[in-house]
């Protein structure tokens, strides 16, 4: 054994994941700044012009970027779709050009429902303090 490395006996619990690569993460920001001022100077697309890029989560390999986005109630999801569908050429040659790395990752959009979520949420908390105010029972 005296030239091989022993592997550690540590382990993390269930349930907690390893620190991410710094790579990734540098590159999803680079990704998520980016997409977000194309959005505001470049694409012309109607269904695009409220859209906010939340979080852009990056494979360790930087061949996929899963790219997580918010739009107000009052745009159909369906259009935003479509309109990310039609950009997404420009925008991955917007961003090869731009990053100049080996490869442009493949760009995959994801609505984020976490602003919903907060809405719901935010209406359930003033029902119930308005419940629980004086003089309302």
């Amino acid at each position: 054994m005296g030239a091989s490395k022993q592997k550690s006996r540590f382990r993390l619990p269930e349930g907690l994941a390893p620190e991410p690569k710094r790579r990734p993460a540098r590159v999803a920001d680079v990704i998520r700044n980016e997409i977000s001022s194309l959005l505001l100077y470049k694409i012309k697309d109607p269904a695009l012009q409220s859209l906010s890029i939340v979080h852009v989560v990056m494979s360790n390999d930087l061949k996929n970027a899963k790219i997580y986005y918010t739009c107000p109630e009052n745009v159909s999801t369906k259009d935003v779709r479509q309109g990310l569908s039609r950009a997404k050429g420009f925008i991955r040659s917007s961003l090869a050009k731009v990053m100049q790395m080996r490869y442009a990752p493949d760009l995959i959009f994801y609505s984020d429902p976490s602003a919903e979520h907060d809405a719901r949420m935010d209406k359930l908390f003033h029902e119930i303090a308005s419940e629980n105010e004086p003089g309302s029972v």
